[in-house]
């Protein structure tokens, strides 16, 4: 057999895998589970925007091969979008270059301006994705430290004091996943003085920003930002447009072009009318966002009633998707717990611990399931705990 390159030693299966494939396997054997564990969205998009996709699908000079930089109507469309919810202002032909997802963009970016004797930071609890890709990269990760007593804030003045030599770039996330801490203006300002003063680029992913906060901000507001960040975002979330893989890098032209080198390597445009319908998408009202919230707010309030019975404890003013818990001092870790909640109550939360050691005492709810369906999560607790008491 050939073996395959050493580039994916280290680099194993996504948890999330092998874990739907057993509670696929638990459903099976007649165990209806409920999952709580993965932030898909399972709104819709605006009707506005599927309309678009399908008229835009059925005209036949719709269906080539596309730039590899989207067509100008999207890139005016995310920088529009950026001046009336963040307040900054871009060009659309240097600073915005639309991608296949943001996802996509962690690991154009860590192939762009990251290779071997090179290290990133990346955050301790954070996104797995931010760690493969750095290694995908040949590069090394040098893990930061996010703890409850730091409000999940980076210590910058700790890891100044750190060896920086071989640091390149640095992964930041801003509302944070998993622990839905939000970041400040002054806060960005400090991680872009940090990249300046140290010569390491700023990566902010910014997904979450629009999902229970009514105060968007972006790194890229901060003075000089433009030369020492850039800033992934996408529709997955603000938009329910998970599927579809719309997002974009903003930044500076010169780091756009590098992307770009990489990037136009990798794919062959977007499809033409998803592009039509993410324009549509930008351009949704405030009341979009609004009765979105609105939808998650009524599901988070399920979701810490079921944190409450598990005698977890959570900050209420989380943002984003999730709910981020610490679990009662019984259980050994969050696997511990996640595991009781699956083979006996037949739920699933995910444990901390797959976003680094410092989530080890965590577990996290995710708001992609309705009100119901997570109220049917919480009767099972408590009719679990009245039959016991």
């Amino acid at each position: 057999m050939i073996q395959p390159a050493r580039r994916l030693d280290g680099i194993s299966e996504y948890y999330f895998a092998g874990k739907l494939r057993e509670i696929a396997q638990m459903q099976r054997d007649g165990h209806p589970v409920l999952n709580f564990g993965i932030g898909s969205p399972d709104l819709p998009p605006a009707p506005a925007v599927i309309e678009a996709l399908t008229t835009a699908a059925q005209q036949p000079q719709n269906h080539g091969y596309q730039s590899y930089t989207g067509i100008p109507a999207l890139r005016a469309a995310w920088v529009q979008w950026y001046a009336r919810h963040y307040g900054i202002s871009l060009d659309p032909d240097r600073n915005i270059l639309p991608l296949i997802g943001s996802k996509e963009g962690i690991v154009h970016v860590a192939m762009t301006f990251l290779e071997p004797g090179d290290v990133a930071l990346a955050p301790n609890p954070g996104y797995p994705a931010y760690r493969a890709a750095t290694m995908l990269a040949g590069a090394e990760v040098q893990w930061y430290d996010l703890t409850a007593a730091h409000d999940w804030l980076p210590d910058l003045d700790t890891l100044a004091k750190t060896d920086l030599r071989r640091v390149k770039l640095m992964w930041v996330n801003y509302p944070h996943m998993p622990t839905g801490a939000p970041a400040s203006p002054e806060v960005f300002q400090r991680l872009v003085n940090f990249g300046k003063k140290h010569n390491i680029l700023i990566v902010n992913d910014n997904p979450y920003s629009f999902i229970l906060n009514d105060h968007p901000i972006s790194i890229l507001a901060a003075e000089g930002a433009e030369g020492v960040a850039l800033e992934l975002n996408s529709l997955s979330k603000s938009q329910n447009m998970a599927g579809w893989r719309v997002g974009m890098v903003a930044g500076h032209p010169d780091y756009l072009a590098a992307i770009l080198r990489f990037k136009s390597n990798m794919d062959s445009g977007q499809f033409l009318p998803v592009q039509l319908a993410a324009v549509q998408a930008l351009q949704l009202p405030i009341d979009w966002y609004t009765a979105l919230n609105d939808t998650y707010r009524q599901r988070q309030q399920v979701a810490f009633a079921i944190l409450d019975t598990l005698d977890c404890q959570f900050d209420r003013q989380q943002q984003g998707l999730f709910v981020w818990a610490k679990i009662p001092d019984q259980y050994a870790d969050g696997y511990a717990l996640s595991d009781e909640l699956l083979y006996e109550k037949h739920v699933f939360l995910t444990p901390g611990g797959i976003f680094g050691a410092n989530g080890d005492r965590y577990v996290r709810i995710s708001l992609c399931s309705t009100a119901e369906n997570l109220q049917r999560g919480l009767d099972r607790f408590v009719l679990v705990n009245q039959s016991t008491n």
